[in-house]
């Protein structure tokens, strides 16, 4: 299945995440507190900063950590907080090294079910319940990783023609759509607040 996914609004950075795994995990991970298009891109600007045209866990893994810091804190930084996310990046690779052998999709590959898929990638460094969920709904929705109940371990997020995350986003009008949704949540939330003081 020929998949092309469009979440950094990049070609070079859509490219790489439209072919490696370990690279749609990465821009996950790095996927807070700062513009979605913005962490999804990160991937690849972590890939050219190491002379590469992918990224490799056991590579990452092995990086002397200051300077795999120092490599994402380089202006443009990969992200707002270079320093802390260079950890989260280098630890999440080390644990596909030790229980994936560096094979990010050896996560997926073989599950029976959404459960045990949702279980494999809340175990990840860096990955909590939400996140997971996200990231599941993602490989459902836009990868064609489908194991039985994938739509129900990834709750609301896995809800055809629900416009709420990185997972339904395929161009800027998608785009668009979850931004305005993600502020109508944050007003709600806000106005919750200000009805309980």
């Amino acid at each position: 299945m020929e998949k092309t996914l469009r979440l950094a609004q990049e070609p070079r950075a859509d490219a790489l995440l439209s072919r490696s795994p370990l690279a749609d995990l990465v821009g996950m991970l790095l996927d807070q507190q700062v513009p979605m298009e913005w962490a999804f891109s990160g991937p690849y600007t972590i890939a050219r900063r190491m002379g590469a045209d992918d990224l490799d866990a056991h590579e990452i893994a092995a990086y002397d950590p200051d300077g795999f810091a120092a490599l994402l804190s380089a202006k443009p930084a990969v992200h707002r907080y270079p320093g802390s996310m260079a950890r989260r990046v280098q630890q999440l690779c080390q644990y596909l090294v030790d229980h994936y052998d560096g094979d990010a999709e050896a996560l997926w590959r073989d599950v029976a079910d959404g459960e045990e898929l949702l279980g494999r990638l809340k175990a990840l460094p860096g990955y909590g319940p939400q996140k997971a969920q996200i990231f599941l709904a993602l490989l459902g929705k836009q990868l064609g990783v489908r194991p039985p109940g994938w739509r129900e371990a990834a709750g609301v997020y896995g809800q055809e023609h629900a416009y709420r995350s990185v997972a339904d986003i395929t161009g800027p009008e998608s785009l668009a759509r979850v931004r305005a949704h993600k502020q109508e949540m944050k007003r709600a939330a806000k106005a919750a607040r200000d009805d309980g003081s």
